[in-house]
């Protein structure tokens, strides 16, 4: 159940009747998948942290994040469609390919 406006999509009724000022994007696939693959990007120092704009590495837990959406790729094998499966897999090899590069440098 939600409280969304009909009026305006993506936006939800707050106090009174008003809507929100906070966007809440639709709910699909990519919205599991896109949140582990930013954290993930900035625990390896790819981009900074959009709350407190620092960049900074975390090589294990970025590997627990990655880790994360591997398991997904697994456990949803054969139930997404193409455009799904294709962005999974997007994300994962720039992330492979990040912590790879980052792995090298701290060598």
């Amino acid at each position: 159940m939600t409280d969304q406006d009909p009026e305006r999509p993506g936006k939800t009724a707050g106090a009174g009747g008003e809507p929100s000022a906070e966007f809440l994007p639709p709910l699909d696939f990519s919205s599991i998948v896109f949140p582990l693959y930013a954290q993930a990007l900035v625990k390896l120092g790819i981009i900074p942290d959009p709350v407190s704009s620092e960049t900074g590495e975390n090589l294990e837990l970025a590997q627990r994040l990655i880790d994360l959406l591997d398991l997904l790729k697994d456990r949803t094998e054969g139930n997404l469609k193409p455009e799904e499966e294709k962005f999974l897999e997007t994300c994962l090899q720039q992330l492979h390919l990040g912590y790879v590069e980052k792995s090298k440098s701290r060598s």
